[in-house]
């Protein structure tokens, strides 16, 4: 009996706690969880292309699975790093990245990298204006238009992947 009651109150006091952040900072947790939802579908991409397939285009005037993957780590890389207001960690991956190895590691690490800057972030710091291309936003919006910009090309993908035979991460289910 002690021990279920130990048991409950600690599962309770991290249920508590785990959501705390959301409530001080929901617009953040918000932006944290969307971004977390294509994250892991853009690497699990990456990582389930085979080689040999990078090179594929579905026509020959639109970019390839490999530049889809480079441009994608290129404008999160750029997007995250204005939303912080810092110059990117680094750019030029598509056009200078054509291997399976090579891409993959540019999108976990873009991914990574978006992912400290939001948890640097909070709700208060996320609204301030700053200046992006699409003119005065909060850095919040551009954290949001990154995951949208990031989707619109995943869109893509599964487009490809599905012209392939390849079921796309997002629907292979956990």
């Amino acid at each position: 009996m002690r021990f279920t009651r130990t048991l409950c109150l600690g599962i309770l006091a991290v249920a508590m706690a785990a959501p705390s952040f959301a409530q001080s900072n929901p617009a953040t947790a918000a932006a944290k969880a969307q971004f977390g939802m294509i994250s892991t579908v853009l690497a699990r991409t990456a990582e389930k292309v085979p080689e040999n397939l990078y090179t594929f285009k579905a026509t020959p005037e639109v970019r390839s699975i490999g530049q889809l993957l480079g441009h994608i780590a290129d404008s999160q890389f750029g997007m995250c790093a204005t939303a912080a207001g810092e110059k990117p960690p680094q750019s030029g991956i598509e056009k200078t990245k054509t291997s399976k190895a090579d891409l993959t590691k540019a999108i976990i690490d873009s991914n990574a990298y978006c992912n400290q800057v939001i948890d640097a972030m909070n709700d208060q710091k996320g609204m301030e204006v700053i200046k992006f291309f699409t003119g005065p936003s909060p850095r919040l919006s551009v954290l949001g238009f990154n995951v949208a910009h990031s989707y619109e090309h995943y869109g893509n993908l599964v487009t490809y992947l599905r012209l392939n035979k390849i079921v796309p991460p997002s629907s292979e289910g956990k």
